[in-house]
């Protein structure tokens, strides 16, 4: 088969060479090889201005990413074997870190797979595929990942928003095997139900696992709020860690069924209570009933979604910790995250504490996170250093 040539305009593989796995439209030399030409998802030999070849990719000409690297060693292209070496690479880093076969398996362009993310509960993996390129590969995806992990089921969820950014149609189904409404998860001492199907994510955030873990020691006899719950992860295992008592808020009334069950399931039923309302709702009404919490962990979903979001995204990030803080008692603890890559560590601390000068308290810094190790960060794309996790002691103003 002979595949076409993407070629690169004059300097514009420096960041390439530096390890960057993305092309960008305005980067190519569409004289030579005019976008147009090529189909959605189509294999190319990258190219520089100079003719000499950089990388094997694929491309896809509606998107402002226009092309992907997928292997920069001429003998390997994108097929079931290559995949199927990725998918033991990145199993061999799993492995070594966690006990039980419950983490995000492939994190995309981190994992040499660009588009492709699979997460794995126990006998059964989630695939979301997110580009054309992969879209292409699908079968030998699904292929590569019986033949290295052996599923019971394999499902599709590729019902995610940025795959119509690419052309592609949202759809959820099983690949393969029998998928069950709900599953369980193992995460530290605790076990959980959720579902594959309809769960946030792939069912399961388990880029904050870690940062859940690195709570534990705060949470002994404190009284904690846990908003934007979900499915209980946080709650439930600061209520198995020793918390007093925990509320979860989330304004999903599936999630707080899940909270529910989790709870039960890991015997902490009588500590975990649940309210269904929207996070900025649920903290004025406490507030205004006089309650006031020793913990309080704010985990939402991502404000700022496009670079021209980030005013109007800071300023919620900014409210929603404001009023968190306006419940935390004397000393407390709020623990406050952020998804959104286009805030950066710097940006949250700051919002942070603007935060908490409006509320005339002070913070102090105790601890960070960052998404676990089963996310792991391409040193190259920036893009997939995305979440924080900040733990700040706040206290009267002084």
């Amino acid at each position: 088969m002979e595949i076409p040539v993407l070629f690169l305009k004059k300097n514009h593989e420096r960041r390439l060479r530096a390890g960057h796995l993305w092309v960008y439209s305005n980067e190519v030399d569409t004289d030579r090889s005019p976008l147009k030409d090529f189909q959605p998802g189509e294999p190319v030999a990258l190219m520089n201005h100079e003719e000499k070849w950089l990388a094997w990719a694929y491309v896809n000409p509606n998107s402002l990413i226009c092309a992907r690297i997928v292997s920069r060693q001429q003998d390997h292209l994108l097929d079931q074997s290559l995949l199927v070496h990725r998918i033991k690479v990145a199993l061999g880093l799993r492995e070594r870190i966690y006990k039980q076969p419950y983490y995000r398996l492939l994190f995309a362009e981190s994992d040499g797979v660009p588009g492709l993310v699979v997460d794995r509960y126990g006998k059964y993996l989630v695939v979301q595929i997110s580009t054309a390129g992969m879209e292409v590969q699908q079968d030998a995806i699904i292929g590569a990942l019986n033949k290295v992990v052996h599923p019971s089921g394999i499902l599709l969820r590729n019902d995610m928003a940025v795959r119509e950014q690419e052309g592609l149609e949202r759809y959820v189904e099983a690949a393969s095997g029998k998928i069950p409404d709900q599953v369980q998860l193992a995460e530290g001492d605790c076990n959980f139900e959720t579902s594959l199907f309809e769960g946030q994510k792939t069912g399961w955030f388990y880029d904050q696992a870690s940062n859940r873990q690195r709570l534990l020691p705060w949470v002994e006899g404190k009284r904690v709020l846990d908003l934007f719950s979900y499915a209980g992860a946080w709650g439930v295992r600061a209520a198995k860690a020793g918390a007093s008592s925990v509320t979860c808020v989330d304004s999903s009334a599936k999630a707080l069924e899940l909270v529910t069950r989790n709870a039960a399931l890991n015997s902490q039923a009588d500590k975990v209570d649940t309210l269904r309302q929207d996070a900025f709702s649920a903290l004025r009404e406490l507030k205004h009933a006089g309650e006031r919490f020793d913990i309080v962990l704010v985990d939402p979903p991502a404000f700022i979604k496009r670079k021209k979001d980030l005013k109007e995204g800071s300023l919620a990030y900014r409210r929603i910790n404001e009023a968190a803080i306006s419940i935390l008692r004397k000393d407390g603890l709020l623990v406050s995250s952020s998804c959104s890559y286009h805030m950066d560590e710097q940006h949250l601390l700051q919002t942070l504490q603007q935060a908490s000068r409006h509320r005339d308290r002070s913070m102090q810094l105790v601890e960070r996170g960052q998404q676990g190790p089963d996310h792991p960060v391409h040193p190259a794309i920036e893009e997939t250093c995305y979440l924080k996790t900040f733990y700040l002691r706040v206290l009267p103003s002084f």
